[in-house]
């Protein structure tokens, strides 16, 4: 890269990153393969697949642009395989489902469900086949409170960027969650996808960017955690509503909250409510477009419509107007770069640091 960016490590001497790292093609195109593809990404959660069944999904579509496929043996073994025929490179499973083998329907070649060859028609008189290339290269594929993740070359272990929310969250009826299609959406913001990530990080803007949410949380007692890959924001209640609790570590009994915001490096949140989990991804789809999808765990219905946890397609709403506003703002030749509030910004100011890290 033609310049490096530096972020001071400490917060009351940083300036943020320039609008420049916004804008630079160069810099986007480094993070994809030094950060994203390094990365542990959200994929889904074991209830997601059946035993015998097979799921298509597209990792991090727009940016890394990877075919695979989450399967489910009888013995009910989860795998994360390529989802690309190992003949001549047609995708393979196109729409969920139970199956026992997995067939490409363009010349019929057949895979078990770990990913093994297991037949070809008109194969006959090929010398040295099939050997171990023909059979479809498998992923990681881990869990954390049962929903699933997998990375191509992941730099640390998964543990390191979930145990704290495991720690906190582990003792909620996680495992009742089920996911709910008709919460869950996906948005296009057009703008860079780290400033959406700058604009979660912090509960900076909230009384003057979300009506709504700021008469369901306590402003003045808003804080934020940070840990080596992830950062939590907590919501305390203002005035009545559901609450849930956080536990730390063996803690026998927690903080009661509104609402509890992680953020796990580099772009997944588990937005934790006490109605469920709202998974969010962001999803880098240009330079300067993003797409952020929200997946809704529910296990608690009847608090759906209460509290911070309601009304998120607003808040969402809210947040890309902004954010859209951002990205017109640091087009402009007059910005250069601002400062950290050092008891507003601590999550930010990790993020960027953690990029910039990556980025040497």
């Amino acid at each position: 890269m033609k310049r490096r960016y530096e972020i001071d490590e400490d917060i009351r001497r940083a300036a943020t990153l320039p609008g420049e790292f916004y804008r630079d093609v160069e810099v986007y195109e480094a993070l994809r393969e030094r950060v994203f593809a390094r990365s542990w990404q959200w994929v889904g959660h074991e209830s997601d697949l059946a035993a015998e069944s097979a799921k298509p999904i597209g990792l991090l579509t727009g940016c890394l642009d990877v075919p695979l496929v989450l399967t489910r043996d009888h013995e009910g073994e989860l795998r994360c395989l390529s989802n690309v025929c190992t003949h001549r490179g047609n995708l393979i499973a196109t729409s969920p489902g139970g199956c026992k083998t997995l067939r490409c329907r363009y010349h019929g070649r057949r895979f078990q469900l770990d990913g093994k060859f297991e037949s070809m028609p008109e194969f006959e008189g090929a010398l040295d086949f099939p050997t171990a290339a023909d059979d479809l290269p498998q992923l990681p594929l881990e869990s954390s409170l049962g929903f699933l993740f997998t990375a191509f070359e992941p730099t640390v272990p998964l543990r390191s960027l979930v145990g704290e929310l495991e720690a906190q969250i582990g003792h909620l009826p996680v495992a009742e969650a089920r996911l709910d299609p008709e919460r869950s959406r996906d948005y296009t913001v057009h703008a860079n996808w780290a400033l959406y990530l700058d604009n979660y990080l912090e509960g900076f803007h909230v009384p003057f960017v979300h009506p709504g949410l700021v008469e369901a949380l306590d402003y003045e007692s808003y804080r934020t955690e940070l840990f080596p890959l992830a950062s939590l924001q907590v919501g305390a209640p203002k005035g009545e509503g559901p609450l849930l609790e956080l536990r730390s570590g063996s803690a026998p009994a927690g903080e009661q909250v509104a609402a509890a915001y992680f953020w796990l490096y580099p772009n997944t949140m588990f937005n934790v409510y006490p109605w469920g989990i709202s998974v969010n991804v962001v999803q880098p789809l240009a330079i300067d477009r993003t797409r952020v999808s929200f997946y809704s765990y529910v296990w608690n219905s009847a608090f759906l419509e209460a509290g911070a946890g309601a009304a998120l397609d607003q808040v969402e709403l809210e947040d890309e107007a902004v954010v859209e506003q951002v990205q017109r703002g640091i087009r402009s030749r007059l910005y250069q770069s601002g400062r950290y509030s050092p008891s507003r910004e601590t999550a930010v100011h990790h993020f960027h640091r953690l990029l910039t890290s990556d980025l040497k």
